[in-house]
């Protein structure tokens, strides 16, 4: 049985992108208001943002929880994100 490569999200990037400049923060500053100082460095932020590397789920959790949107915004390519973040998520 061979192994393919699974799908990925073509938008994740910009989106991560797009959250971190919407708050007007450093790839160091997005770290520290995710929480994640002592976790990952400001060229895993950089990767993500590149689409080199793919996040794991606690932190785009952590992602979503801070733009104010379902984790399904992140990963699903055909829903945006809000033009205003944070939002206010459907499912509070």
């Amino acid at each position: 049985m061979g192994r393919s490569l699974r799908q990925r999200p073509v938008h994740l990037a910009g989106k991560l992108r797009k959250i971190r400049d919407s708050f007007g923060l450093s790839q160091n500053g997005i770290i520290a208001r995710l929480g994640l100082i002592d976790e990952i460095y400001q060229d895993y932020i950089s990767a993500y943002e590149r689409d080199i590397r793919e996040p794991p789920l606690p932190i785009l959790l952590r992602y979503a929880r801070l733009a104010g949107v379902c984790v399904d915004v992140l990963i699903d390519d055909k829903i945006e994100l809000p033009s205003k973040l944070p939002a206010r998520p459907k499912h509070r």
